[in-house]
């Protein structure tokens, strides 16, 4: 799958891309959708197609693969997130290639965890994130300078909060009577 040379940087001979672990880890949090009411993981057939469409092979049942996600949820905040996932994963190995060793899995859940530990390696964990909109709950990769953002979308959650914030506040101000100076 990918790897990890120690000390290599991305796109070395290793073949290693942050962006690529980015895209693998996010998509695997977002497989359920409270909001929409949908999970990848109801179902081996959308399973294994989610796994195709990004090269992988599975081999672990639906039940780990769905504790392994919630437990990533957890870990990077989301508050309905079940539990710590203690003894969780998948087969990782650490091979050598071209000169250098890397992280190689055996199946989709263990390239997403290797993944996650790469991402946590370079110290990036804190920058994925789960979206605090009451009716969102999407992870996403926080890629501002001072990894600040909030919203998985400004101008979808993260407006409609500012909006209906406003009309709270609004809503606060005419129920208080008017005091002249």
């Amino acid at each position: 799958m990918t790897g990890l040379a120690a000390g290599a940087g991305a796109g070395q001979e290793t073949g290693w891309n942050v962006e690529r672990d980015v895209e693998l880890l996010v998509a695997f949090l977002n497989t359920g959708s409270a909001a929409a009411g949908t999970d990848v993981l109801v179902d081996p057939v959308g399973w294994r197609i989610w796994a195709a469409e990004r090269g992988l092979t599975t081999e672990a049942d639906l039940d780990q693969v769905r504790m392994v996600r919630d437990a990533l949820r957890a870990a990077v905040g989301d508050p309905n997130g079940r539990g710590l996932g203690e003894g969780l994963g998948s087969p990782v190995r650490i091979e050598l290639r071209g000169g250098a060793p890397v992280l190689a899995a055996t199946d989709a859940v263990g390239a997403v965890l290797a993944a996650a530990a790469r991402i946590a390696v370079l110290d990036q964990w804190d920058r994925v994130k789960i979206c605090p909109a009451e009716d969102c709950g999407w992870a996403f990769f926080d890629r501002s300078r001072n990894r600040s953002r909030t919203w998985c979308s400004m101008r979808v959650c993260g407006n409609r909060e500012k909006a209906r914030n406003w009309r709270e506040r609004a809503r606060g101000g005419a129920d208080r009577p008017l005091v002249l100076p």
